[in-house]
């Protein structure tokens, strides 16, 4: 193997492909790099058995070949390297030699073939979707996944389409975040589990813009498809939660508050509530709705802190308790001015909504709160 190819087109694919290197295995091969060249171009393809993602750039190929490189050295090495034309080839030792300038590094190589395939998906059902629209539905749904392994359906978000509309869900129990899209191609209807770890990794491959990337799905594996990368996961089994049926239709009080506003007052509200000496134990915050206002409070050993709004309320008057980083995660994720709270009771889910768009939901279950 030995080919020349530009620092940056070949550490963009180092930065997309290192994501799914294993971190803890017991099979070193999983914490390199597969590198294989193919006529123009190079391929880097790495595989955590849950994970894999494949890369392609253009490169000057003086000699066909494969090897596997440690992963984090390789990566390390040429990040740190001149911004310029890199020279990498094997020598007559078996050694993966980097050549950029005055530089020269020399790695030792593993067996390519010792390397394990990534799984041959016969996609059954596929959408297209704008790379920008999917990073906004994966922001706005993605913290409300699951971390508890107990249930592990909760750690993956839910792809369903439906009627030609992309749903994304993502529950833990205690609260959800859905979000919708239209698709602008035709569709079959299809459901898939994603794991969170898997959106999270591509999340941060795909870009702001409106290339597409096509998500395609079989019976235990999903493809993600965009023009130089391709990335391969696990889907997750198991019944997902009929999301539909626990979004409460009616309200009993709604405020409508600028976003902004009430985020800061959660923020602050923040300091006393995550400041227990007792770290385990949750402290809740107290939302208090009377006619034209809001207060939020909280009180524990270290202090106590009060909040004050004035916004427009509809309904009954409301006392509820809530978990803060709840709340926070949802404001968060909107990026509309307004938005509408909408409470049932005390002890009914709230939900929180943009006042002007009718394609994200999130809502959180109350906490009790303790008698005065």
């Amino acid at each position: 193997m030995n080919l020349v190819c530009e620092k940056d087109k070949i550490l963009k694919a180092i930065n997309s492909v290192t994501k799914a290197v294993a971190s803890k295995t017991t099979m070193p091969i999983l914490e390199g790099i597969l590198i294989q060249t193919n006529d123009k171009e190079i391929k880097l393809t790495t595989y955590d058995l849950e994970i894999g993602i494949e890369y392609v750039i253009d490169a000057d190929i003086k000699e066909q070949g494969a090897t596997v490189v440690n992963a984090t050295m390789f990566s390390e090495i040429i990040r740190k390297l001149p911004d310029t034309d890199i020279h990498i080839y094997i020598n007559e030792n078996n050694l993966l030699v980097i050549e950029c300038e005055g530089s020269l590094y020399k790695l030792a190589t593993m067996n390519p073939e010792e390397f394990p395939e990534l799984p041959q998906i016969n996609v059954e059902n596929s959408i297209e979707i704008d790379q920008n629209t999917l990073k906004d539905m994966i922001r706005k749904t993605i913290f409300a996944v699951s971390t508890e392994e107990n249930r592990p359906i909760f750690t993956g978000c839910l792809f369903e389409i439906k009627n030609n509309k992309l749903n994304v869900v993502a529950v833990d129990g205690f609260r959800l975040a859905w979000k919708s899209k239209f698709l602008q191609n035709s569709s079959n209807d299809f459901t898939a589990v994603i794991p969170g770890r898997t959106l999270n990794e591509v999340n941060k491959i795909i870009l702001d813009s409106f290339d597409n990337i096509k998500i395609g799905v079989a019976k235990n594996q999903a493809l993600f498809e965009m023009e130089n990368c391709k990335l391969v996961t696990r889907l997750l089994d198991g019944e997902f939660l009929n999301y539909a049926s626990v979004i409460p239709e009616n309200w009993e009080t709604r405020i409508t508050v600028n976003k902004n506003n009430i985020q800061n007052c959660f923020e602050r509200i923040s300091l006393i509530s995550a400041s227990s000496i007792e770290k385990e134990k949750k402290y809740p915050v107290k939302i208090s709705i009377e006619i034209g206002k809001v207060t939020i409070s909280c009180t524990n050993q270290t202090g106590d802190a009060k909040e004050e709004m004035y916004v427009s309320t509809e309904g009954q008057n409301l006392e509820a308790g809530f978990n803060p980083k709840y709340f926070l995660d949802a404001l968060r994720a909107i990026d509309d001015e307004e938005i509408n709270i909408d409470f049932g009771s005390s002890i009914s889910p709230c939900i929180i909504r943009p006042v002007d768009e009718g394609d994200y939901i999130y809502m959180i279950l109350p906490i009790r709160l303790k008698e005065d």
